[in-house]
């Protein structure tokens, strides 16, 4: 019997994004987890974010990865406040939907493993938001970093998803 947990990745990466989306999709499947997530033919027509609700209420714990969508390459920030900044630099942003599939998970007490591109910050990828640690996200060369790192992540993170699916039987 595998354990259902959600995945929050958007529907649209580039090949190398697809690498590690495939790759932490694999280590899930390996440890015994069912991965879900809506997709694009799942969306019915008027409430995509209902069905994502329906999900993640069989779902045991939740992946959310913060893959780069969009690129801003100048802009201002907090337009017309104190904190108003002009951008030196690119700023990246993540799909929309992770900040929503995170919040409806993290309501639901559901565990939350965070990773996030670098330069992907913001709401659930800023440090210090939830009591979860916000990982980097693994490289698409499996051979680069610590190959047994992201085991010991996921192998943390899956304890406390057991405890909850086994607590519910």
């Amino acid at each position: 019997m595998q354990i259902p947990v959600f995945v929050s990745a958007p529907t649209h990466l580039n090949p190398s994004q697809e690498i590690v989306r495939a790759r932490i999709v694999t280590l899930l499947e390996e440890f015994g987890f069912e991965p879900r997530a809506l997709s694009r033919t799942d969306y019915p027509l008027d409430y995509p974010l209902r069905e994502v609700a329906v999900i993640a209420r069989s779902c045991f714990g939740a992946v959310i990865l913060g893959f780069e969508q969009f690129r801003s390459l100048n802009g201002v920030s907090k337009l017309g406040t104190s904190m108003e900044q002009t951008l030196s630099e690119p700023r990246l942003f993540p799909s929309p939907w992770n900040q929503l599939e995170a919040g409806i998970l993290f309501g639901m007490r559901r565990p939350l493993l965070i990773f996030r591109e670098d330069g992907i910050t913001g709401g659930i990828f800023d440090v210090g938001v939830t009591d979860v640690f916000v990982h980097r996200m693994p490289d698409s060369d499996p051979s680069m970093g610590d190959p047994q790192e992201l085991r010991n992540v996921v192998l943390r993170w899956q304890v406390r998803v057991r405890n909850l699916y086994y607590a519910f039987d």
